[in-house]
């Protein structure tokens, strides 16, 4: 195993960055929840435009086989895509399967769009009692969530069901779709049959000892490399590591504060976006702006 390497910041001043994802253009676009943006950024100078303002919060980030980009509409579960005007349109209502929030997406080569939701009000818990945490706190049993699949047509249907909070979600090379499972504290491999169903559910990596300690790794962005290596989000300890195809971790990195989600940008595919923030909670990161993205070069690329 690598010994922890160090982030430099290469952007801050957002509130909380998610989604970090390379664009067909070889452009970075990161979700800001409470900005109610997606940015647009250039990889070589860090500057950044805004490719388009989501006024119900935008997070997982996606691109259709013809080089429009969906965005996932959290608190109204809805599936956006970005026209050429540069309007939005609603692509899909995922409210018969996603509950509280939409989350995290896929978007496959076919322009099938898997997405995750939280499950529950996670955020009116909080506005109901802001020094609440709903997934972690004493007492906190929050339900299970379910995996929605868009078609590219629109068409929404449930794909998994049972998740443990979903979060970062990814496909390796032999068409193997990873889910985050925050709370379950694991990566959870699915196959996917012909009408996009989620089947052969199982384990990829127990993520229950994976913490410095012997403690547990509550994974939330994951990003997959060209050898299939994944990397985690930690931020419960201010990092993010790898994985092997074997689920090995074999390299750390070290972030100035919590990591919430990682991708690999750059024109060979070997930088790595940690977004990290203060904190996750609402009444905090909507109000200061303490997110940033940090980089760092690492020896495997993202996938072609």
């Amino acid at each position: 195993m690598k010994l922890m390497v160090d982030t430099t910041v290469v952007r801050d001043g957002l509130h909380f960055a998610e989604s970090p994802s390379e664009g067909p253009d070889g452009l970075l676009y990161v979700s800001d929840f409470y900005a109610h943006e997606v940015l647009r950024i250039d990889p070589r100078t860090w500057s950044a435009s805004v490719a388009a303002t989501v006024p119900a919060q935008p997070s997982g980030l996606g691109w259709l086989p013809d080089g429009r980009m969906l965005v996932v509409s959290m608190r109204d579960l809805k599936l956006l895509r970005l026209e050429e005007n540069g309007s939005l349109s609603v692509h899909a209502d995922l409210s018969p399967v996603a509950r509280g929030a939409a989350n995290d997406m896929k978007v496959d080569a076919q322009g099938r769009a898997w997405v995750g939701s939280f499950g529950f009000d996670f955020y009116g818990l909080l506005e109901a009692d802001p020094n609440a945490d709903p997934l972690f706190g004493p007492g906190a049993n929050p339900p299970t969530a379910d995996i929605a699949c868009v078609r590219l047509d629109g068409t929404v249907s449930c794909a998994a069901q049972g998740l443990q909070f979903p979060n970062g979600t990814v496909q390796l090379s032999d068409g193997t779709l990873m889910i985050a499972e925050t709370v379950g504290t694991c990566l959870t491999a699915f196959s996917i049959d012909p009408a996009g169903k989620l089947t052969d559910r199982r384990i990829w990596a127990d993520l229950s000892e994976l913490g410095p300690d012997g403690d547990r790794v509550l994974p939330d962005g994951i990003c997959a490399d060209a050898e299939d290596g994944i990397w985690v989000s930690d931020p419960a300890h201010s990092r993010a590591i790898r994985l092997d195809r074997h689920g090995r971790v074999t390299d750390r990195i070290r972030t100035s504060q919590p990591c919430f989600a990682v991708g690999l940008s750059g024109p060979d595919g070997r930088t790595l976006i940690c977004c990290t923030a203060e904190t996750s909670n609402p009444n905090i990161a909507a109000t200061r702006r303490t997110g940033k993205l940090e980089a760092v070069r690492v020896a495997v690329g993202r996938q072609a």
